[in-house]
């Protein structure tokens, strides 16, 4: 049977970020990807200019739909909009998904800055989400607003992975993307005191819509096939690397990748 993942999160217009490109990304390494939309947003590469949330029953609807008849090996949150939203996802994996790991994408803001949570939503994803979290994969911003701590470079990340783990996820991957420097370090930490070192050169493109959206998306596919933790995340960096690396160059602000790479590249040798 195909790895079934399922992304919860909103849809983007312009196919480069959300559910778009969490389907491309899970179907890209050989999974079956299943959706729960909780917004639509009208955007493109310039930015969003508009979010219509969908109701939180709708999306309970759209849940117990999948889960009771497709099912799913990993579970992926994104866009979540609203904490009524939250609230609800969170109450259905309780009673429906308890033994699925979730990865959890805390979405926030877009890349052209548009608000992707309500600012009353922070604390039900705190709250509910996140302690349900096999995995919760925050950027350093989200990861700042999560824990109220800032952060000045690479050597804060395990202060802010700690500070995340209280929270009550199993792990945390703090994404130092938005960090200077030439290489970009992310920071894997799980609650039994394991850690991980993620590094590689910064590929220097605008392309980079939904790379966030990727990450996850990738990271859960691996770990509905059975992969480790570490080594999902290992092979996410590498499939988001090649994607930025042949990014298609679509649209005049932040592109998409090239999500089905594994797909059209030659094969090695």
């Amino acid at each position: 049977m195909l790895p079934r993942v399922l992304s919860i999160a909103g849809s983007d217009s312009g196919g480069g970020a959300g559910i778009q490109a969490d389907v491309k990304t899970v179907t890209a390494l050989g999974g079956y990807a299943a959706t729960v939309i909780t917004a639509l947003t009208a955007q493109n590469t310039l930015g969003v200019t508009g979010v219509f949330a969908v109701d939180a029953d709708f999306v309970s609807e759209q849940l117990r739909a999948v889960l009771d008849d497709v099912g799913a090996d990993a579970i992926k949150t994104g866009m979540l909009f609203s904490a009524r939203i939250i609230r609800r996802v969170a109450a259905e994996l309780e009673s429906r998904a308890t033994s699925v790991p979730v990865v959890v994408d805390p979405v926030m803001v877009a890349k052209g800055g548009a608000r992707l949570l309500e600012e009353d939503a922070t604390r039900a994803l705190i709250e509910r989400l996140v302690p349900l979290a096999a995995l919760v994969t925050p950027n350093v911003p989200e990861a700042e607003v999560l824990t109220g701590i800032r952060v000045r470079g690479v050597d804060d990340l395990p202060r802010l992975a700690d500070a995340l783990l209280t929270l009550g996820p199993s792990a945390v991957l703090v994404k130092g993307g938005h960090l200077e420097g030439d290489e970009v370090v992310d920071l894997l930490r799980t609650a039994d005191g394991a850690e991980h070192r993620f590094t590689g050169r910064r590929i220097a493109t605008r392309s980079t819509h939904g790379t966030g959206c990727t990450l996850s998306s990738a990271i859960a596919t691996g770990l509905a096939e059975g992969l480790t933790l570490e080594s999902s995340v290992a092979r996410a960096r590498r499939y988001v690397e090649r994607a930025l690396e042949t990014a298609p160059g679509i649209g005049s602000g932040h592109g998409p990748l090239n999500h089905v790479w594994p797909i059209t590249d030659p094969p090695a040798g």
